[in-house]
């Protein structure tokens, strides 16, 4: 099971690569309060895409070998920025408002998961 969630999350790494990548401002429009973080960049969001692409192909392949190390590398990117998403909202003081709910359900969750199930997989020597 631990195997079938970590391609869920490379796959939705990758896709929200692709989204960023082919419809930035898309995603900077409709993505809630990232207006109020500043002016639409279309360097930093392709940044970003490259960034989730990495992650997502790395826990994929990871997954695949079944290699803690490689697992841990590919959730790196996914887990910081959750971190990072973590503590925007403490800085905004825990609002459960649309975007909490929206850097939840994306960011959060999915980069704790991916990192927490990166930590328990079996070593292999």
């Amino acid at each position: 099971m631990r195997k079938i969630i970590l391609y869920v999350l490379a796959a939705y790494f990758v896709l929200t690569s692709a989204y960023l990548f082919f419809f930035p401002q898309i995603f900077y429009d409709s993505t809630p309060g990232l207006a109020e973080m500043g002016p639409f960049n279309f360097h930093f969001i392709r940044d970003v895409s490259f960034a989730f692409l990495v992650g997502g192909a790395t826990l994929a392949y990871g997954a695949t070998i079944g290699r803690r190390d490689v697992l841990v590398i590919g959730a790196a990117w996914p887990f910081l920025h959750a971190l990072f998403h973590l503590t925007i909202w403490m800085h905004r003081g825990f609002p459960f408002d649309a975007i909490a709910a929206s850097d939840f359900a994306g960011v959060i969750v999915p980069g704790l998961l991916a990192m927490g199930l990166a930590m328990k997989a079996p070593t292999t020597d």
